[in-house]
């Protein structure tokens, strides 16, 4: 007897402990579908999380009655349940509303550390409160606590097109710069996220990359480099990228392109002698094409250094004679230096030569420029 009063008890233990471990994928309460939205700042990955209540249900039309309403202006002096007594609105429906950043950012100007936060919101016709707290997994805002608060912005609310369901939509993009609003019914809340130091997340994850597998290749170190100098970041990186692009061990690849952002490392860290040399190399390396050697020289040309260029187009027409576009640079060669004919004679020996209509059209533009003295 005592057996068998043990047993059944023990067995309804182990039931209870199974039903509370595993739980039930159910329907969202009232039908508020869960809904999510990412957007990517860069490196930097932001989430919200979210369920999706909608203005007409069924034959109940709820325009008009949103704001003010079913969704009051200010706190509301408790909710019927839980022990918040001062509550913000959920921002959404049943349990609380994420908002997920992967790195540091700042919302409205004010920094936010990277994490998770339950998102709250005080609604006011004008300007309208957001809240970033640290609890995240509470329901609604039944027991939010503003002790819990990691951050407070304020954000004003704007005229929307009609949008049934709630939705969060990440409205601009920038490279470090991202406006994120709240939209339901007839109203959008609009709020920035921006990222001070995109650059410098992006070379750390580039560093963190060629400690991988793509370290195995030299155009990831080329592209590592150049990321670095176009940013103006990470410079003495980028010169050790470079060099390993050239000289490193398996991978090291000494070539026109190789050759000429290590110039450009070199220069950019202060190194000019060992830069000039380094360009004469790639000036004059056996991979160096006509096209190589013509870009190089516009570039030149484009950034004020004319006499640069010329010598370039020249050394150009000596490595590759006669082949496009060799003689569209002996015609600007010419006209930096002041010799108006023998540009004319060297664009002209050049239109045969251009390769599609496009190049053609670009090479009688140049023609009349030479012709009226405004070639560049």
């Amino acid at each position: 007897m005592r057996m068998k009063s043990i047993i059944p008890a023990a067995a309804l233990l182990l039931v209870a402990g199974l039903a509370s471990a595993q739980g039930l994928d159910l329907p969202p309460n009232g039908d508020n579908e869960a809904s999510s939205v990412a957007q990517s700042i860069g490196p930097v990955r932001v989430t919200i999380d979210y369920h999706s209540p909608k203005v007409i249900r069924g034959t109940n039309d709820r325009r008009g009655k949103i704001w003010g309403a079913l969704v009051p202006y200010g706190l509301q002096a408790g909710l019927g349940y839980g022990p918040c007594t001062q509550c913000p609105w959920r921002g959404g429906a049943n349990e609380n509303t994420t908002f997920t950043v992967s790195h540091d950012v700042k919302i409205e100007g004010q920094p936010l550390k990277a994490g998770t936060y339950g998102l709250h919101f005080i609604p006011d016709p004008n300007e309208w409160t957001i809240i970033f707290s640290k609890n995240t997994s509470s329901w609604g805002s039944f027991f939010y606590d503003p002790a819990e608060d990691a951050l407070r912005v304020k954000a004003k609310p704007a005229k929307s097109e009609f949008h049934d369901f709630l939705t969060y939509e990440f409205t601009e993009r920038e490279p470090a710069k991202a406006t994120v609003a709240l939209k339901w019914e007839e109203l959008a809340l609009p709020w920035t996220i921006t990222v001070d130091n995109v650059n410098e997340l992006w070379l750390a994850s580039i560093a963190s990359q060629l400690r991988g597998s793509a370290a195995f290749d030299t155009q990831n170190f080329l592209g590592a480099a150049q990321f670095a100098l176009q940013n103006k970041v990470g410079l003495p990186q980028a010169l050790q990228w470079a060099q390993t692009a050239v000289n490193g061990q398996f991978i090291g690849q000494r070539n026109f392109n190789t050759l000429m952002i290590l110039a450009q490392a070199q220069e950019a860290n202060g190194l000019t002698a060992e830069a000039a040399k380094t360009r004469d190399q790639a000036l004059n390396d056996p991979s160096a094409s006509a096209t190589d050697l013509h870009q190089y020289a516009r570039q030149q040309q484009m950034a004020g250094k004319s006499d640069e260029a010329a010598k370039v187009f020249e050394l150009n027409a000596k490595r590759h004679p006669n082949v496009w576009p060799v003689n569209v640079g002996l015609a600007r060669a010419s006209a930096i230096r002041g010799k108006k004919a023998d540009a004319l004679k060297y664009a002209k020996l050049a239109l045969p030569q251009a390769p599609d209509e496009t190049s053609k059209k670009n090479l009688e533009t140049l023609i009349k420029q030479i012709e009226d003295g405004t070639a560049k």
